[in-house]
């Protein structure tokens, strides 16, 4: 942990569990003490990409689908519904931000499959670009969010958040894709 984050030894979120303890005794409330934080770092962590993403000029749907098609390799190109699945969107949603990025000279729809019906989405030189420079500075800052904690209780944080999400992904019955 870098010496200017010192931990409080108490935060408004423990002083919410105790309230509940002291007005409903015996009532479980240890998930608060877990849940409201991840829910707070959800909260300011959301709002600071943002932030971020209006800072490098790239909103957030255009940059989902350009990292989506960036990640998945060369020739850089799956189809419309495999991105909507990776995204966690409707194929809907999927369409509006393809037009969107369509229109800017991001990516280029092609039709394909044995029938032609299926539809390809693939980075355009423009798009490659782009979210190579965009993607760079998002992570860069990314990384000083993490400063406080240091390289074993990264590697804690993430092992205890994987074993949650994939027990409430599989409770909820949804899909946690890249």
């Amino acid at each position: 942990m870098s010496d200017s984050a010192v931990p409080p030894s108490e935060d408004g979120v423990d002083r919410i569990q105790r309230a509940w303890q002291r007005e409903r005794p015996g009532m479980p409330v240890e998930s608060i003490g877990v849940i409201t934080r991840v829910w707070r770092i959800a909260k300011l962590l959301d709002d600071e990409r943002r932030r971020t993403d209006a800072r490098i000029g790239l909103d957030a749907p255009t940059r989902d689908l350009l990292s989506t098609l960036r990640r998945s390799g060369p020739p850089y190109r799956l189809s419309a519904g495999e991105i909507a699945r990776q995204c966690l969107v409707s194929a809907g949603a999927i369409s509006q931000r393809l037009t969107r990025a369509e229109q800017r000279g991001l990516v280029r729809r092609t039709k394909g499959g044995a029938d032609g019906r299926s539809v390809q989405v693939e980075l355009t030189e423009q798009g490659h670009r782009l979210i190579e420079d965009r993607v760079d500075d998002l992570l860069r800052h990314e990384e000083t969010l993490l400063a406080s904690l240091d390289a074993a209780q990264r590697e804690q944080l993430t092992g205890l958040l994987r074993i949650l999400l994939s027990d409430l992904t599989r409770r909820f019955g949804a899909d946690d894709r890249p």
